[in-house]
């Protein structure tokens, strides 16, 4: 059988700390009483403390800066935070305004479009969506039968002729610009009235004019003219600006010219329109054929 261990003496922690409490202040009296006599201890323990103090402080002087470091770059980092959450608050409002800016200037063009020609009755509308290519050459509005909109009605925008009313359905119709391949527009120069034929062509727009042909070679037209839709068109209303004329050449048959035409809209950016409702009277053309 193991012997069981026999324990000590013990003393209470309690005792020590007061035994510890009265040394420490009988070394303090006896210091300061006895100050030339523990001058040499003083010294001696002050030599060995010394570097281990400087030891001291120079650690607690680099924990210390490393701690205000890390703090300053938490707060950067916060600072940071706040500011990227800033700039993209910023940068949404300005894309927004940017946005109403641009609706703005849109229905501006519509505005003053409508008063250019006060005689013809207008339905707004916006584009939905359109075929192909980033050209609006042919778009769906939404607006439709229910609307009062027709096929062949005239479409404008920006500062002029757009295209025709296509298709309708009930709540939507489909719209050709006067830049698709298939568009022909009767027109005419505004200051002389000499007619000619703008037509559509996706190749032409690309370099940022529409084709004009069958102008009279006899024409006295000029760099810049306007030329809108003529009286002798089956299906577009009189006097509305298609564009400006440019880049006038002789035919080889020396009978006629051809031209260039800067559209007076942008086919690239186009959202509202305008719907013209009354529909071209070609009653007296179609009695002129039949006289002929």
């Amino acid at each position: 059988m193991a012997k069981k261990r026999r324990k000590g003496p013990s003393i209470h922690p309690k005792y020590i700390y007061v035994i510890l409490c009265i040394t420490c202040v009988c070394l303090i009296v006896l210091s300061f009483k006895f100050s030339d006599k523990f001058m040499g201890p003083k010294t001696v323990v002050g030599d060995v403390l010394s570097p281990m103090q400087r030891g001291i402080n120079s650690v607690g002087e680099k924990i210390s800066s490393q701690v205000e470091l890390f703090r300053t770059k938490e707060n950067l980092i916060e600072e940071n935070k706040k500011l990227k959450k800033k700039v993209d608050e910023l940068n949404y409002d300005n894309s927004v305004l940017a946005t109403e800016n641009n609706d703005l200037d849109t229905y501006r063009e519509l505005y003053d479009l409508d008063q250019k020609y006060p005689d013809y009755p207008k339905v707004a509308a916006t584009i939905i969506s359109r075929d192909g290519n980033n050209w609006f050459h042919l778009f769906t509005i939404d607006k439709g039968r229910e609307d009062g909109i027709k096929p062949d009605m005239n479409v404008i925008a920006g500062k002029g002729l757009v295209g025709i009313v296509s298709e309708v359905g009930s709540h939507y119709a489909k719209v050709r610009a006067i830049i698709d391949d298939k568009s022909n527009v009767s027109a005419m120069f505004e200051e002389t009235g000499e007619t000619c034929i703008v037509k559509g062509n996706m190749e032409s727009i690309y370099n940022g004019y529409i084709d004009v042909n069958l102008i009279n070679n006899s024409a006295k037209a000029q760099e810049g003219d306007a030329i809108v839709t003529s009286q002798i068109s089956d299906k577009f209303l009189p006097g509305l600006l298609i564009g400006y004329v440019s880049n006038i050449s002789d035919e080889s048959d020396g009978l006629s010219k051809t031209a260039y035409l800067i559209p007076a809209v942008s086919f690239d950016k186009l959202k509202e329109v305008l719907i013209i409702t009354t529909l071209k009277d070609s009653s007296e053309i179609e009695d002129i054929k039949k006289y002929d």
